[in-house]
């Protein structure tokens, strides 16, 4: 390929580019600064209900609704497995230190 084709093939896809940049530019610039002047909506104070049960946590939000429930001597299911792999990389001296 001569290299006139290539400075007119780097012309074209520098203009390209421009277009897009400034048209992505435009956009914002007219989303941004046309639309009204409205107040934000007022945030409703998340709800925190009491439970029953003293072992469980409710969160409401607007959206959704967790429930936490805390279990005496439970080990988290990323604690059991990281200590299954991590017996598995350990030496000889591993194991029963009670012996």
């Amino acid at each position: 390929m001569p290299f006139r084709d290539l400075l007119k093939w780097n012309t074209r896809v520098s203009a390209v580019y421009a277009v897009g940049i400034w048209t992505m530019v435009g956009s914002y610039a007219l989303v941004r600064f046309s639309r009204r002047h409205e107040e934000p909506p007022v945030k409703k104070e998340e709800e925190f209900q009491e439970p029953e049960d003293p072992n469980q946590v409710v969160h409401l939000t607007a959206h959704s609704k967790t429930v936490i429930v805390y279990r005496k001597d439970f080990v988290p299911y990323s604690t059991r497995i990281y200590n299954f792999l991590r017996s598995f990389s350990g030496g000889p001296e591993r194991g029963d230190g009670d012996k």
